[in-house]
């Protein structure tokens, strides 16, 4: 009889012993759980966020976007942010498409890419970012141009011009060829500057012109050459003052010349060539929580983004009006 009860004993005791095993590993599962979910943030549904974000465009929004997508990558590790710098036609031919979530411009959009768009049943909502001004610039070692005109602006960038030395601009200028570096046909600005300083009228396209996407690669060019001329995002001339010079325009007979500045380009006082920015986000891609958290994430941090990278931000009370916009959009 008593080896029966010592054999109970053990038999209750090996029992206790599994289920108090059992309940540190439970226990020891919750506190893993708990610590992912401090790591991560959640849905309003209280899922961690993950995904793809897809965002392509504009080369001179691009500095602004990558700011926000580094930022966001600290906050939001588990979401892939793609950006890719491809003019702001580029990105309209992808967003139009529905192949990305947010298309980068430095233009509105087209009425042939807003039909694009319809045929494919795609609806793109416009949202404003900041200001820039595009910037004329020459090499800091140019000493003989202060400021241009809009005529000869269009002098020196029309197809149908005369113009291919400094003297036809000005007989006191040098007797050499002007280098024109400009961004390509699929830039947003291109066509900003084709349609206030060319009037939609054909750009020069010899061998003296040079175009590139890419605008730091006209930044290389103009620096390197005292004779050379381009354009470009007023935050490329910030990053490269110290080589580049910024031409102050000239817009009317009697009006005084006015160099890009943060004061110039919010008021409007550099014109023609200050504008918005913009992204434009694709509606059915707000239903993706990542691409909606992103989204929000821009609009509260652009205002900082602009000023980091050298454009100009908007009146808080705009970026609250577009964040409203887009919690509509997204049905939150």
């Amino acid at each position: 009889m008593k080896s029966f009860k010592h054999l109970a004993l053990i038999f209750t005791l090996i029992l206790a012993l599994g289920a108090l095993a059992a309940c540190g590993s439970s226990e020891g599962e919750n506190e893993e759980d708990t610590s992912n979910g401090d790591t991560q943030s959640e849905t309003d549904g209280g899922e961690a966020l993950s995904g793809d974000v897809k965002v392509a465009g504009s080369s001179t929004v691009y500095p602004m976007a990558l700011y926000v997508q580094e930022r966001y990558a600290a906050k939001e590790g588990d979401v892939n942010v793609t950006l890719q710098s491809i003019g702001s036609g580029g990105g309209f031919e992808k967003s139009t498409k529905g192949e990305i979530d947010l298309s980068n411009a430095s233009r509105p959009i087209k009425e042939e890419e807003k039909k694009k768009a319809e045929e494919n049943d795609i609806n793109l909502h416009e949202l404003t970012l900041a200001y820039d001004g595009l910037t004329v610039a020459v090499s800091s070692e140019n000493d003989f141009v202060e400021n241009l005109t809009v005529e000869q602006l269009r002098k020196i960038f029309l197809d149908s011009s005369d113009a291919k030395k400094w003297s036809d601009i000005n007989p006191d200028w040098p007797d050499e060829t002007i280098k024109i570096f400009a961004p390509g046909h699929q830039s947003g600005t291109f066509d900003y500057f084709n349609e206030v300083i060319l009037e939609d009228n054909a750009m020069r396209e010899d061998g003296d012109v040079q175009t590139s996407e890419d605008d730091n690669t006209l930044v290389r060019g103009i620096k390197n050459s005292e004779y050379a001329i381009g354009f470009f995002g007023y935050a490329y001339y910030l990053q490269n003052e110290d080589s580049l010079k910024a031409l102050g325009i000239q817009n009317g007979e009697d009006a005084e010349p006015v160099k890009p500045s943060s004061e110039s380009i919010q008021s409007g006082e550099y014109e023609p060539l200050s504008r918005p920015l913009f992204t434009y986000v694709v509606e059915s891609a707000l239903e993706k929580p990542q691409v909606y958290d992103y989204t929000m994430y821009m609009l509260e941090n652009a205002g900082e983004a602009a000023k980091e990278v050298g454009y100009v931000a908007l009146p808080e009370e705009k970026y609250q009006e577009q964040i409203d916009k887009v919690k509509e959009l997204a049905g939150k």
